[in-house]
């Protein structure tokens, strides 16, 4: 055989293996979405059904997209259609996968373990759906996750200690499910993290004293309406990006740290429905960002610093229900120029507001008492 007929034979043989590679990675992807779309009860318009037919390429599929190195699927986003139906585990299959979006649907059913295959997934999005059961702890294994999104759902159980093994994660929307237990201390080291919203669940237990101590990207913390207790750390000074801050209907005790006043890109501060005690430390008055200040029926005592009203940005104040006392200034709204609502009743306040305060969409309350 001569050399150049050597030359043309390997090449058939590497071209021939590439083809038969692609044919079985293309072959594996499609069962994958084929047991996916068997599992779907309901699609409006039946654009699956329609889409969606085997033999042809599934990188032309709705929803789906390829990588163009591997002709593996890539994508896999699907939201708000309308579908119903559960997600089955052979979608664990699609090993190039790097986002999977189901967003605003109607599946149920359970997470499935499988899923903690997909090594290659950056963003998970199975908001807004009727999904139940535990979040499994194989999702620790998703070592590239960067955004997670399970909120609006029926999830049960607690938060996987495993999630603190994903060191890329950014964000982590677990809001509006009933998830139960504490909040593991491990999610407190992910350095990457700028988003957290675990409000509305059922979650106990305290923050860790050093919950800002790996945090410094971090901007948002939501944790309202569970039943998290103990004093608020104050190594939350520590999250100096910080603009959004809720810790609202909790059992939270002890008083308000004067480290929040080192949280000067805070925008929005919510600590209302809690147990506090002590006076409002001066310092909320160095938030130079303020927009929202909500820290109503907590037990309040003294009086209110009067720098609280030169932080100009406030939009809206409320200290409804303390034991607040003291005379307000005559002048307070002067420096305000952007506010639109003032919260003072149920308190033992005395003074008044001036009468040249009249702005569109303004709702003043007056300082009442309690008594």
């Amino acid at each position: 055989m001569g050399k150049k007929n050597a030359i043309v034979l390997l090449l058939a043989v590497h071209f021939l293996s590439v083809f038969l590679a692609l044919s079985l990675t293309n072959s594996t992807d499609e069962s994958a979405l084929l047991a996916f779309k068997a599992r779907i009860t309901f699609h409006p318009n039946n654009i699956l059904a329609k889409n969606w037919s085997e033999g042809t390429c599934v990188c032309n599929w709705v929803g789906v997209s390829c990588n163009l190195r591997h002709n593996r699927v890539a994508t896999l986003n699907l939201p708000n259609m309308g579908l119903s139906g559960t997600i089955p585990k052979e979608l664990g299959n699609l090993s190039f996968l790097i986002s999977f979006n189901i967003s605003n649907n109607l599946f149920h059913g359970h997470f499935p373990n499988e899923l903690g295959h997909l090594r290659r997934l950056k963003s998970l999005d199975l908001q807004f759906n009727e999904l139940s059961g535990h979040i499994p702890t194989s999702i620790g294994f998703l070592k590239k996750l960067q955004y997670m999104g399970l909120s609006f759902n029926n999830f049960t159980g607690s938060i996987p200690q495993e999630i603190g093994n994903l060191p890329n994660l950014e964000t982590v929307y677990l809001l509006n499910n009933s998830i139960s237990g504490s909040i593991p201390s491990t999610i407190f080291n992910i350095s990457s993290l700028q988003r957290i919203d675990f409000s509305n669940n059922r979650l106990f237990g305290i923050l860790p004293v050093g919950m800002c101590t790996h945090l410094p990207v971090l901007e948002i913390f939501l944790v309202s309406r569970n039943q998290l207790s103990g004093e608020i750390p104050t190594s939350l000074s520590k999250c100096g990006e910080l603009r959004q801050l809720e810790l609202t209907r909790n059992k939270f005790t002890g008083s308000i740290p004067k480290a929040v006043g080192n949280l000067t890109k805070l925008e929005e501060l919510y600590l209302s429905q809690n147990s506090f005690n002590g006076p409002i430390p001066n310092e909320i008055s160095d938030l130079v960002n303020l927009k929202i200040l909500s820290i109503e029926s907590i037990g309040l005592t003294g009086s209110i610093p009067y720098a609280i009203f030169n932080i100009s940005s406030l939009q809206a104040i409320g200290f409804t229900n303390n034991s607040l006392h003291g005379t307000l200034p005559t002048n307070m709204c002067d420096n305000l120029p952007k506010l639109e609502g003032l919260y003072l009743s149920m308190n033992q306040l005395a003074g008044s507001i001036k009468e040249s305060v009249h702005r569109p969409n303004f709702k003043p309350h007056r300082a009442t008492s309690k008594h």
